[in-house]
């Protein structure tokens, strides 16, 4: 009778490869995720024009536009938002991302949201691209607004370089919390 042995090192070994070949599995390449993404974004672009007709001017001026149709956060005491979205330039979709948000504090509820960033210039465009997640700072500047005709880019707006329209809320949060957000590339 022979008796086989593995060695710890060889069982990490054949741990670590399987592994690997199974996360290459999930790589999204092929799926209908970017056609489902780029149906929500066509979608959610029609309706932040009919409802905020203001809106058009900054994308005929942006370098860019991130279209995330659909973000869905949570809270009780933490909290945290996830959504997928498109970046376009030009009108033509360039890559896709997703967005992770974090928050902490005296908070509790639900609620989605659909929220488009302008970048007003070359190099904040370029930045958001290059960086491999951009966190979103003090660098921009909100636009929320339950009213569709007070949506406008005022002086203040003009010279940012990164415009962020929030709009489509349902659901309600309550709360004052510390939060950040990141944006990441993905291949949905």
């Amino acid at each position: 009778m022979t008796q086989t042995v593995f060695s710890r090192r060889a069982f990490a070994l054949g741990a670590m490869a399987g592994t690997g070949a199974l996360a290459a599995c999930g790589n999204g390449v092929g799926s209908r995720g970017s056609a489902t993404i780029d149906a929500r974004v066509s979608a959610t672009l029609n309706q932040m024009y009919s409802e905020y007709p203001n809106t058009r001017t900054l994308a005929d001026k942006a370098n860019g536009m991130l279209v995330m149709p659909l973000v869905t956060e949570a809270g009780f005491g933490f909290g945290g938002a996830y959504g997928r979205g498109a970046l376009l330039v030009n009108n033509v979709t360039v890559d896709y991302y997703s967005v992770a948000k974090a928050s902490g504090g005296l908070q509790i509820g639900a609620q989605q949201y659909a929220h488009v960033l302008f970048f007003l210039t070359d190099a904040a465009l370029s930045e958001f691209r290059s960086s491999p997640g951009y966190a979103a700072g003090a660098d921009i500047e909100y636009v929320i607004s339950d009213k569709g005709d007070s949506l406008n880019a005022d002086t203040t707006t003009a010279l940012s370089p990164v415009v962020a329209v929030i709009f489509a809320r349902a659901g309600l949060r309550l709360g004052a919390t510390l939060e950040g957000s990141k944006y990441t590339r993905i291949i949905p």
